[in-house]
């Protein structure tokens, strides 16, 4: 009896490796997301710059709206952004956490032949 069964399970390096990538993309992807709506409150919502990264902010990690939209432009681009926001962080989140899900499911051979 060999360890054959963990043939597929990536070494330690590389799984570091992996999730490190992982994470990177996840923070990319935020970032970028967050630059989306520091612009679009900046010049559509017209608010200043540290709220409009305020806002941002706190749309994308799901906390709620601080300013009040005053236009209907800022209410649109609003809500196409609280609706944007909620997909991309749960999608970063998923993404952060694929590769520890992955190496669960091989550590418990879960996987399908």
């Amino acid at each position: 009896m060999g360890r054959k069964q963990n043939k597929n399970i990536l070494s330690k390096k590389e799984f570091t490796l992996r999730l490190l990538n992982y994470a990177l993309f996840s923070i990319l992807l935020l970032l970028i997301s967050l630059l989306i709506g520091v612009l679009g409150y900046h010049f559509i919502a017209k608010l200043s710059w540290l709220d409009s990264f305020y806002n941002s902010s706190m749309i994308l990690t799901g906390m709620g709206p601080i300013d009040k939209m005053t236009s209907s432009s800022s209410k649109i681009f609003a809500s196409i952004y609280a609706i944007y926001s909620g997909v991309i962080f749960l999608s970063s989140v998923a993404l952060f956490f694929a590769p520890i899900a992955h190496r669960l499911m091989h550590l418990l051979k879960i996987e399908q032949d």
